[in-house]
């Protein structure tokens, strides 16, 4: 019995393997589809026909367009965001360097030609689907919470002021984006450099919101 039991959970073992490089290939073939003719135009015929399959087993991984371009897309920049939400630390003593090395490794994320397209993807299709919502949800509003939190923190530390700590999120994410992530999404040129633009945003929120006694 206990042999059954251990060759029963093998196969298990395999099978979920297998599953799961499936839906890896899927993953990869979907986002060179998106970004080679965009988000509109692809279909999922179009995978099924590139991965070499029929559009049942792709339908079997994802229930419809939306879902695996959102997955698509999340995959691309999952693993980077992940990373870049770790720059946050609470064991830094200096803020100004902690938001200052997160402000960097996000506008390089945000900056990305997949990225972006995925930003402009979810803008097209905030109006009429639930992509965008979906996208926001899974990217920018999970860093943003994360960064909600840091600054929360932050305040139990006494290094920044009690005030709502969202709102000071919101302000930051402002102050990173306006001048630089706002133009690349229009096509136009950015007001600032990288650096340039995460420098002025970081020294324009420690000056609004760090309190008296802590330190930058």
């Amino acid at each position: 019995m206990q042999n059954r039991t251990v060759l029963y959970e093998k196969v298990r073992f395999r099978m979920r393997v297998k599953t799961d490089d499936r839906r890896k290939a899927i993953l990869d073939v979907a986002i060179e589809v998106f970004r080679d003719v965009g988000y509109a135009r692809a279909s999922m015929a179009m995978i099924s026909a590139r991965i070499g399959g029929s559009k049942g087993t792709l339908y079997g991984y994802f229930k419809s367009k939306e879902a695996l371009f959102a997955a698509a897309m999340m995959a691309v920049m999952e693993e980077q965001a992940d990373e870049i939400m770790g720059l946050l630390d609470l064991s830094e003593p200096d803020v100004s360097l902690a938001l200052r090395r997160f402000g960097e490794a996000l506008l390089a994320l945000l900056t990305s030609a997949d990225t972006l397209a995925i930003m402009r993807a979810a803008i097209a299709e905030g109006a009429s689907s639930t992509l965008g919502a979906t996208l926001y949800e899974m990217g920018a509003g999970r860093a943003w919470e994360h960064m909600t939190n840091y600054i929360a923190r932050q305040q139990e530390n006494g290094v920044i002021r009690p005030v709502d700590a969202r709102v000071a999120a919101a302000h930051l994410k402002g102050l990173l984006e306006i001048g630089f992530i706002e133009p690349l999404l229009f096509g136009a040129q950015p007001w600032f450099t990288p650096k340039e633009a995460v420098a002025t945003a970081v020294d324009a929120f420690l000056r609004a919101y760090v309190s008296n006694g802590g330190g930058q």
